[in-house]
């Protein structure tokens, strides 16, 4: 077990799937945890075998796609516990199913703002007081398409490929002030929303939620401390 006692970590997306599994393997870990959600009053349901714990921290209706809204957050986080050591951001989104030829601009802005402009504001928003604190870890959550565009799902794969070029030009930014960042690359989640899509599957074959959040907790964790840069695959037999 990796051990956060006495770091402060923001989790974005703390009521999806990963988020989820990623908050409670941190409070195991004992880590003062911050759990950022678009939602509004529904962090306590998703969250609903954590909330009695008092190193959770919700935060609800927050938008990761409005730069000035994290930039106020990130002040009122450094108020009320005077730094950020690790920031995971699992905010997301998939598409599938137009060609790039026939692709809408609304898709495309939609692929941006999950996978690119979170990114961009959730570091602009934390990377600040991990500089006043000497140290951070960042860990975002890219995916296999990354690597290999498939047919109808350009905008996606574009979006977690432009994801994992900033995060590897984050890294050499940071590479002196001892701010470690890296991404991992899931294959196929075993989530409810894909088996429903997927019925017929091989289950078996798809990355668990928990394997992927132990492999964020390894990056987000002392362990990783001569890794940044990197993009851990995270596929299972997907």
């Amino acid at each position: 077990m990796f051990d956060f006692e006495d770091q402060v970590i923001i989790v974005t997306g703390a009521g999806g799937n990963l988020g989820n599994a990623v908050v409670k393997a941190m409070l195991h870990g004992y880590g003062t945890v911050c759990g950022l959600y678009h939602r509004k009053a529904s962090l306590t349901k998703e969250l609903q075998d954590a909330v009695k714990d008092e190193r959770l921290y919700l935060y609800e209706g927050i938008d990761v796609t409005d730069r000035e809204g994290l930039l106020s957050l990130g002040k009122k986080i450094q108020s009320d516990f005077g730094k950020v050591d690790v920031l995971v951001n699992t905010v997301g989104g998939f598409t599938a199913g137009e060609t790039v030829y026939e692709l809408a601009p609304a898709t495309w802005e939609k692929m941006l703002d999950l996978n690119v402009h979170s990114f961009l504001n959730t570091t602009a928003a934390f990377v600040p007081l991990m500089l006043d604190g000497g140290r951070g870890k960042i860990v975002s959550v890219g995916s296999k398409s990354a690597l290999d565009g498939t047919a109808k799902t350009g905008a996606y794969a574009a979006a977690k490929g432009a994801l994992l070029r900033l995060t590897e030009s984050l890294a050499k930014e940071l590479m002196d002030e001892n701010i470690q960042v890296n991404c991992v690359l899931p294959g196929t989640m075993d989530t409810p929303e894909n088996r429903e899509a997927m019925p017929k599957a091989n289950y078996d074959h798809w990355v668990k939620l928990e394997q992927v959040a132990d492999a964020i907790l390894y990056l987000s964790s002392s362990s990783a401390d001569a890794i940044s840069g990197a993009a851990l695959p995270v596929y299972g037999q997907s």
